[in-house]
């Protein structure tokens, strides 16, 4: 199983981006699917997250009201939707699945930096 994300880019303060995350192969009906990020010289965080059977979502305190994750079981994708973006949101962005039943993130996507200019 591979997780592709994409839709980084460089955008203005203020600026929306909306970042992909698309399954190669395998079902994730019994996964949580998460966005972390990870800052130059920070450690890697916890954005949002979301139950792919259920739908119901998560956001990191820094993400409420201005991320929204969401999940098309059609395309096997997982999306984050960035609207208000600050500097301090700048940093390469990571897609994560983990089991229902576990706190363990086994897959990963391979980043996608997301840049944003005051």
């Amino acid at each position: 199983v591979q997780l592709q994300a994409s839709g980084g880019g460089l955008v203005q303060a203020g600026g929306s981006l909306r970042l992909s995350c698309a399954a190669s192969e395998g079902t994730f009906s019994s996964y949580i699917m998460s966005w972390f990020r990870q800052a130059p010289g920070r450690e890697r965080e916890f954005v949002a997250g979301i139950s792919w059977s259920s739908g119901s979502t998560y956001y990191a305190d820094s993400a409420k009201g201005r991320f929204t994750i969401s999940r098309d079981n059609a395309k096997n994708s997982v999306y984050l939707q960035m609207n208000g973006l600050k500097p301090e949101d700048t940093a390469v962005y990571y897609c994560a699945a983990r089991p229902l039943a576990s706190n363990h993130f086994g897959y990963w996507g391979q980043g996608t930096l997301v840049t944003v200019s005051s």
